[in-house]
């Protein structure tokens, strides 16, 4: 899962990382508004944890402009202002949740946790891609109905590639949601996998939808 930090506290944005990452979680982080909105809107979060007082534009203004734009990642305020108002104007702006500082990290782990359960009830079972079925109740994928042979670890490459359709997906990210998996693959052997899973497309007569970024990772695309 990614969760993109926006957190103006160098001290506090440090230590969220840190327990943050140990749970499993990639994070990137900032502490200035602006940058924040960038990385936003260029790249696919699971969640945003967003302070409102930030560098340059503030939380509020983030989340406004990210909601206008039609974004709709669940976004969990974090702020010292504990009034009614305060809550009700975060959540008029457009935030799923809120939080107010100081806070334990077992309550926003709850908090965050909480979010993806409701991301996840509404998502779709299934992702479609031309005539490439990802089934993510059943674990499998077809081909023009046709059922692909893949083990776990392909399939899981293949729904990660899936859900971020069309946007780069780095070999660190494959390695990770590989690596939930006891049965893990080294490293290094990314891109063999990535290699099996395309040769079982093919053999399905799938098209070449899974390509190579030089540097930065795989994106799949229908175009």
């Amino acid at each position: 899962m990614r969760i993109l930090l926006v957190e103006d506290s160098v001290r506090l944005q440090r230590t969220l990382v840190t327990g943050l990452q140990r749970e499993g979680y990639q994070v990137d982080a900032t502490g200035e508004g602006e940058k924040a909105l960038r990385l936003a809107l260029s790249s696919e979060y699971d969640i945003i944890v967003l302070d409102i007082t930030l560098r340059g534009m503030d939380g509020l203004q983030v989340l406004r402009e990210l909601r206008s734009a039609g974004r709709a990642v669940h976004v969990l305020l974090l702020t010292a202002r504990d009034t009614v108002a305060d809550k009700v104007s975060g959540l008029n702006s457009g935030a799923d949740d809120y939080l107010v500082k100081p806070f334990a990290f077992e309550e926003l782990l709850a908090r965050i946790a909480s979010l993806l359960r409701r991301s996840y009830q509404h998502k779709s079972s299934s992702i479609g891609i031309g005539g490439l079925e990802i089934d993510m109740v059943a674990h499998a994928a077809r081909f023009e109905g046709n059922e692909i042979g893949l083990r776990p670890r392909e399939y899981k490459v293949l729904e990660l590639l899936a859900l971020r359709r069309d946007s780069i997906v780095s070999r660190a990210e494959i390695e990770q949601r590989i690596n939930q998996d006891p049965d893990a693959i080294a490293s290094n052997n990314i891109d063999s996998s990535v290699s099996l899973l395309r040769r079982q497309l093919r053999q399905v007569g799938c098209p070449a939808l899974i390509r190579t970024r030089r540097g930065e990772g795989y994106i799949l695309s229908g175009e």
